[in-house]
């Protein structure tokens, strides 16, 4: 999603919970990442792999100048002969220790062989955070959540969700974490090419759909 499409949808969700959340949590994630970069872990559950999260994370971390938030993604089923950046099983996560941040995507129950694996590593030290459907047991795991209720989803939101999902949520979430980082560029150069790439994002037509 680009800069403009997360202006719209911001705009749209004025005066709702969400766009300030969004921000809370991208704070807390870009707080958490060790500077070194290599740290953050990203996972889903056996159903659901966060792609696009990812490849979000990974642009804002090249856009803004900020490599610490490129994740490593953490798969549940890895298969022969896929890229390295693909080969990241579940048993990444037993090195995870204290310098190390563990997200953990899940629409849905993450299921007691991820929330096991969670938990040691959080008592090594990970700080955990976790964008979920409002699992108890994860919320309780995690340092810092931000949970998007099934009814949200399903057309009988809570009030001010106007109908939210994960998806969207991930998105609010990657943008702001580059974001955020404007205040705290490394050098006001960096800073200048910063604002100007994203006036050029705002100042394109959206792409056809056609």
């Amino acid at each position: 999603m680009d800069a403009v499409r997360v202006a719209l949808l911001r705009e749209v969700l004025a005066g709702t919970e969400w766009p300030g959340a969004a921000r809370r949590f991208a704070g807390s994630l870009r707080r958490s990442v060790v500077p070194a970069g290599g740290n953050l872990l990203l996972v889903g559950t056996e159903r659901y792999e966060p792609w696009h999260l990812a490849a979000h994370l990974v642009d804002e971390a090249a856009w803004s100048g900020l490599p610490e938030l490129a994740p490593t993604l953490v798969r549940h089923r890895v298969r022969p002969g896929e890229p390295p950046h693909l080969s990241v099983g579940l048993g990444r996560l037993e090195a995870a220790r204290r310098g190390h941040t563990l997200l953990v995507v899940a629409p849905e129950e993450p299921g007691e062989g991820l929330l096991e694996r969670v938990h040691d590593a959080r008592r090594a030290g990970a700080t955990v955070l976790s964008l979920d459907g409002g699992d108890p047991d994860l919320g309780t795991l995690a340092h810092e959540s931000l949970s998007v209720p099934e009814a949200s989803a399903v057309g009988a939101p809570p009030t001010g969700s106007r109908g939210m999902d994960l998806d969207t949520v991930q998105h609010l979430v990657s943008a702001a974490a580059g974001e955020n980082s404007l205040p705290v560029q490394r050098g006001p150069r960096r800073f200048r090419d910063r604002l100007a790439r994203l006036a050029d994002q705002l100042a394109a037509p959206p792409p056809s759909r056609w």
